[in-house]
């Protein structure tokens, strides 16, 4: 059983930062490629940044570029979102997900967690 658990998430004034937390379990994720995406209320979901399993490649989202920072740490199974500068438009529910392939749809995806930025 895989799971992928969030944590971190809550609410911040704009300007101001968090980090978000996914550990991953039941697999071997080192050989994983690992990433966030949020959904807000009433839109579309969203990428946001995915970091391969060797952390040598690494993409983001148009909208959070320059902003937030993923990272991986391979020993601990977990992947974080270093996310700052926060706008009220990153106010959503973030979730982490995890591959086993290069590209292509993401097979396993976490429960989420609320991000809300008050202005």
């Amino acid at each position: 059983q895989v799971q992928l658990v969030e944590s971190g998430g809550g609410l911040v004034q704009a300007g101001g930062s968090l980090r978000l937390s996914c550990a991953a379990s039941g697999r071997t994720f080192s050989t994983y490629r690992m990433g966030w995406f949020r959904q807000a209320p009433g839109k579309e979901r969203e990428f946001v940044a995915a970091i391969s399993w060797s952390g040598g490649s690494i993409y983001y989202g148009a909208s959070v570029k320059g902003r937030f920072t993923i990272s991986r740490d391979t020993a601990k199974n977990t992947v974080y979102l270093q996310m700052s500068s926060l706008k009220p438009e990153d106010t959503a529910v973030y979730c982490c997900v995890a591959d086993s392939d290069r590209s292509g749809p993401w097979d396993y995806w976490g429960q989420g967690t609320q991000v809300t930025v008050s202005s």
